[in-house]
């Protein structure tokens, strides 16, 4: 063997060695690069956020970073640095109940994006075409087409899976044990299981945190990732067809006895496996007519093919917050109320621009627009200024009078021909107002 085949089999043994997807630089010198924290840097400042327990807002980060950047950076080097406690934060779920989510300090969320952007396109080439949560260039809408596909296949059986505080329960060692497989610089592994272990501060008081990966965090995605890409290889490997957006999965098959069997075993397979807790009250084997995946149900066509449209909670929920935006005893101006329902009429038709729903919208549109017509008659106030407007937008005399004396309530007055005549829907969209027919005719992708 001459001295250039002993240097090509060195060079290969050492490729061998690397974690798969390392190069030449180790993976703790790509995170810190000067390019990669810039970059992480402005995603986290773009993305606002509250300050963390440590009080520095996304404003003050850059002085704070200017005076410490070095020290810092050389504590992470040397295994010496110690992120701080996220700061518990509880939001309202739909059922009533709370969900936790923690937030880092922006430095630390700093420093846990740079480590995303460089550990995400390593996990990638791992992670399942069936997964679309957090992960690039993938969305809850495609996942929809993906369910969609398997139910028009004939798979019309779903298994439910609910996964009991998935982020609040990870076990940290077998997650750990995990990335080990792929990640081989320790100074890596030692900084995740750092941000695993920060603690959580309540009310002023930390709590260890040997369970979860704190929901609210940049890295807490991809860890999540990580951790059910076990499931992932696990349903493939069975052949199972399935959709999985983070820790909501629907599994698709033939048959009920199937759908039966296969809850069982996968229920068995995630608790024991993965020491996770599948919750067994809301896991279950339904139809696609009574599922709700991504707020989405499905309903079967003419010609017998499976459609997407919103579920009855979506629409539950969409009503309850523009009842919220058009309460006529809020005090604001019309203008700035308008721009706030507008704000949600658009991304809430956005998300759901694949499915079947113009009928329900339409119904929607005019609820809206007749409390809107009240606001509008109460801002007229006195009886003099009504008649007056009336008349102004076209509205006979002695109609206009008689409609700004009468002793109707605000509902009754806003469903009058004449009012409907007077506000019509034409005079609202030149004020500003955005209708969900409009926008969904605008935007709607009819799905084949």
């Amino acid at each position: 063997m001459d001295v250039f085949q002993r240097i090509f089999k060195i060079n290969c043994l050492f490729v061998i060695e690397k974690g798969e997807g390392e190069t030449d630089m180790e993976l703790l010198e790509q995170i810190l690069a000067k390019e990669n924290l810039n970059q992480a840097y402005k995603k986290v400042v773009a993305n606002k956020g509250v300050a963390g327990v440590d009080g520095i807002t996304v404003n003050e980060v850059d002085e704070y970073i200017k005076g410490n950047k070095e020290k810092l950076l050389n504590q992470i080097r040397k295994r010496k640095y110690k992120p701080q406690p996220v700061k518990r934060v509880q939001i309202p779920k739909e059922n009533g109940k709370m969900r936790n989510l923690g937030i880092p300090t922006v430095f630390d969320r700093i420093i846990q994006q740079a480590m995303v952007q460089i550990l995400s396109p390593i996990f990638e080439e791992q992670f399942s075409d069936n997964s679309y949560g957090f992960r690039p260039k993938r969305s809850c809408e495609q996942a929809v087409i993906k369910a969609l596909e398997y139910l028009n296949d004939g798979y019309e059986w779903i298994v439910d899976i609910d996964l009991e505080k998935f982020f609040d329960t990870v076990d940290q060692d077998r997650l750990i044990n995990i990335i080990m497989r792929t990640i081989k610089d320790g100074d890596v592994v030692s900084l995740i299981r750092k941000y695993l272990s920060a603690g959580v501060m309540e009310n002023g008081i930390v709590r260890a945190t040997e369970k979860g990966t704190p929901q609210g965090g940049n890295l807490s995605p991809l860890l999540s990732n990580i951790m059910l890409n076990e499931l992932d290889k696990e349903l493939e490997a069975r052949g199972l067809q399935f959709v999985r957006y983070a820790d909501d999965c629907i599994i698709m098959v033939k048959s009920e006895k199937a759908a039966n069997r296969v809850l069982g075993s996968i229920t068995k397979f995630i608790e024991k496996k993965l020491g996770l807790k599948v919750n067994a009250e809301k896991s279950k084997v339904t139809r696609p007519t009574q599922t709700k995946y991504l707020s989405f149900s499905f309903w079967k066509d003419t010609k017998g093919r499976w459609k997407p449209k919103p579920h009855i909670k979506a629409y539950q929920k969409l009503k309850r917050k523009l009842k919220a935006l058009t309460k006529r005893s809020w005090s604001i101006s019309l203008d700035n109320r308008i721009k706030q329902i507008n704000y949600l009429v658009r991304g809430w038709i956005n998300y759901f621009r694949i499915a079947n729903m113009k009928n329900a919208i339409q119904t929607i549109d005019e609820h809206l627009r007749t409390r809107i017509r009240v606001i509008i008659w109460k801002q007229w106030k006195k009886p003099q200024r009504k008649e007056k407007a009336l008349k102004q937008l076209g509205v006979k005399p002695d109609i206009a009078y008689s409609l700004a004396h009468t002793g109707k309530g605000y509902q009754l007055v806003a469903k009058t021909d004449w009012l409907k005549f007077a506000i019509n829907n034409e005079r609202l969209r030149k004020r500003g107002l955005i209708f969900l027919s409009d926008q969904y005719q605008k935007v709607h992708v009819e799905i084949n």
